[in-house]
């Protein structure tokens, strides 16, 4: 496991906690974009936000 997978993983946690403390059923969807991009970075090793970048020319 790398230093970058717990971040990944650490920030989709801190957020999960968030909208656990402000309620599911009041949290808006928006939040769990994040929360779904970080564990997939952090199991695949694959950053969706990286390669979306790297794609628009910035390095």
């Amino acid at each position: 496991m790398s230093a970058q997978r717990m971040v990944f993983f650490t920030f989709a946690a801190v957020v999960s906690t968030g909208i656990w403390h402000t309620g599911f059923d009041k949290a808006s969807w928006v939040l769990y974009v994040p929360v779904g991009f970080t564990l997939f970075a952090g199991i695949t090793g694959i950053c969706p936000g990286l390669v979306f970048w790297k794609k628009c020319g910035l390095k």
